[in-house]
Order: structure tokens, then sequence, then C-alpha cells
């Protein structure tokens, strides 16, 4: 029995493909990244596996303007041919670092529900877990036109569907990283087609702030957070958020905002200036560049700083990246607890440990003393042994997304 396959397909994309079958070559550098798209669709539809690759290849390596531009497109296309696995990645990425790209768009309540699906279960969604939550319920309420977009208009039936609709993806919403007061405000009202244990559980975990309340152990997606540092780049981000976040195998995950709050070379290298900025600010992230060296030390204080003398945490912590640009010569090291963890003082800058310190600043002078018999709030790591200067410190405010 034969077999047809119907193209659809314009003159030109044909003549591409036939000429490759009868002469073995074809020409890409003559098409425009739609047609190419086209045409890797078509040969792909007529199974000519070696072209499907080769026009793939071609289109990532040498259309990147029409990629960018046009990532819902690719997206819809890769993922619904199946075979297009670098398209489909790249596209993804694309989404994910820029989600406002679809979710701002009129496609976005066109997707597929698997396609949907494919996204929400994403780690690296930058974007507020209480406008995937929006955007999902707008999707919903696009699949069903007649139905009123106030859940207080809903009779019986109308509950019933719109619970259908939104049942597979509930599970992918991280209801623990969106705020009491969104809960309350935009996602309460829908509680009718949320289940009852979901509901009643976070409404107890708001009510309590007991994280042990609170089943869901996913940690935030990825933040899109910009990095306004002379001393390091983005990567060093995700290194840091797991060091406050706890967690021993650093991941993606940001959860955090870090925004620059004093910088040596802009306010001024003197202990006034550091606590002009950086007082009564919450928690803190310190950086500190050694001078002639490629090495980045500091420290974090969860506390605020001020100049009310010693405080006492075991959330402090402090670093060394021996090599700026090697992440594998990191280490860290926790408070043990005492009440010399963090020190406040007026005369002094940041000031982590002990009374000689295990990492302070004084008179524009860093200073490190961990085996002086009063300095043991810190476990030793590879920072420099008694004094060193800085090319450059700054300061950031840690704020919880």
């Amino acid at each position: 029995m034969a077999h047809y396959i119907k193209l659809n397909v314009t003159a030109k994309i044909f003549f591409f493909i036939f000429r490759f079958i009868y002469c073995g070559r074809i020409d890409l550098e003559k098409l425009q990244g739609p047609d190419i798209l086209k045409l890797l669709i078509a040969v792909d539809d007529l199974g000519i596996q070696t072209l499907t690759n080769h026009i793939q290849e071609h289109l990532i390596k040498n259309q990147h303007e029409f990629l960018q531009q046009n990532p819902i497109g690719i997206l819809e296309a890769a993922y619904q041919n199946g075979t297009f696995t670098e398209l489909l990645n790249l596209s993804l990425k694309k989404i994910c670092d820029e989600p406002e790209i679809l979710f701002s768009s009129d496609k976005f309540i066109s997707l597929k529900p698997s396609l949907l699906e494919l996204l929400f279960k994403r780690d690296d969604l930058m974007i507020d877990e209480i406008i995937i939550w929006e955007s999902l319920i707008k999707w919903c309420l696009a699949q069903h036109s007649i139905i009123s977009q106030d859940p207080r208009q809903w009779n019986n039936e109308e509950i019933t569907i719109m619970e259908r609709t939104i049942h597979k993806f509930i599970s992918l919403i991280r209801f623990n990283h969106i705020s009491s007061e969104n809960f309350g405000i935009r996602v309460y009202p829908f509680k009718e087609i949320m289940p009852k244990d979901l509901v009643n559980n976070i409404i107890l975990f708001h009510m309590t702030q007991n994280k042990k309340l609170n089943v869901d152990e996913r940690p935030p997606r990825r933040s899109k957070c910009k990095l306004d540092s002379v001393i390091i780049n983005q990567n060093y981000i995700s290194i840091f958020a797991n060091w406050i976040y706890r967690k021993e195998k650093i991941s993606g995950y940001v959860p955090y905002n870090f925004q620059l709050l004093f910088r040596a070379s802009r306010n001024g290298d003197t202990a006034e200036a550091f606590h002009k900025e950086c007082d009564n600010k919450g928690a803190t992230l310190v950086i500190i560049k050694i001078n002639n060296s490629d090495q980045i030390v500091g420290g974090y204080n969860p506390l605020s700083w001020d100049t009310s003398g010693w405080k006492s945490t075991y959330d402090s912590f402090i670093f060394s990246f021996k090599n700026k640009n090697d992440f594998t010569s990191t280490k860290v090291s926790y408070s043990n607890g005492d009440q010399y963890s963090i020190g406040c003082h007026s005369i002094n800058g940041p000031f982590f440990g002990g009374s000689w310190g295990d990492l302070i600043l004084y008179q524009s002078i860093w200073y490190s003393e961990p085996n002086k018999k009063d300095n043991c709030s810190y476990p030793k790591i590879d920072i420099p042994i008694g004094s060193f200067k800085a090319d450059d410190y700054e300061v950031f405010q840690v704020v919880k997304i």
C-alpha cells in the first residue's frame, strides 16, 4: 500500500527539498529564519534525518536574531515535532530567562496543556510564583470563555469545570513561595477549585510561620537578580544563596535579591561611611577583594549592623574564594553561635567573631586572627591570617523574595 505525506509548504520551500533529494545540495544562506524553520518542519515530516540535523544546527548557529525574537513560535514548533531537541532547549532557556516574553503575550492562553505543564515544572523559570498562579488562572478561564472571571459568580457546574481544568497544574504551583498577603488576596478567592487539604495547610503555615508545617520542600525558582558589583559577577549569586539557605548541594535557585548598599571606593573606606549606609538594613553580605590577589573573602550577617555591641547567631558565616575564577576553591564557615558572632562597633566596619575577629575591618585594614584564644566564632578557613588590604569591598542587603 502506498503512503502519502501531505506537505503544507510553499513552492520556494518545496524547491529546496526537491533540489536536495535529486542533487544532494542545499543552500540555507539564501533563506531567512522563518523559511528555514518551515523547511526544517517539512524535512522532518519527510523523515530526512540527516538534513533535519543539518538545518537545525544551521538555524541555531546562524539565525540568532530570529531565534531571540521568536521564542514562542519556535517553542511551539519544536515541542510539537518532538525531534528538535536543541531548538526546544534553546527556546525554553530563552523563555525561562525572560518569561515576560511568554507570560505577557496573547499567545500564552493558547498554549497546549502539555507545554504549559512542561514550563511550570521548570526550576529555572525566572518569575514570581504569584505571577505563575495568576497566569494559570487566566489560561484556565480562556479555555472556557463563557465562565465569569469573578469566582464569586460561579455556579456549581462552573466550579466543577474549572476544578477539572486546573487540577493537573495545582501540584506544579509552589504555594509556599507566595506571600501570605498575595495568598489571601490573589489565591484564596479560588479556594473552591483547589484541594481543601492544600488550602488548609497553606493557611496554617502562614498563621504559624512554622516551616515544619510546610510539606512542600521545593525551593524557590531561580531569581532574576540583577547584581551591581565591581568585584563579582552573576555566577556567584547562586552559591551565596545556597549558603544562606543552608543547602549542602549548590543549585541554581536564588530566593533572594542582593541590593548594593555600600562600596568602599564609592562611599568612602571609613567606619562612619559603612555605618551610615548599612546600619539597620537587616541581613547583609560583605564581599572583599584582597589586594594583589585573585582571592575574594567576606561574610554574611543575618542580623542588622548597628553600634550596639556583640550579637549572637548561628546563621552568620564567613567565606573564601581562594581563586575568584575557580569555584571549586570555595570554603564557607558558619558561626558556632557564641556571643561574638557579629561585632557592631562604631569604630569598626564589618566585624565577624572575637575581639580581634575572624574577619574585621579597622581603619581601612582587614584583620583575621582565628588562632587567638578568644576568636572561636568561626572554624578556620583560608582567609589570610594577620592583616591585609583590600582593593575594594561591597555590602549587599539580602532581601528574601
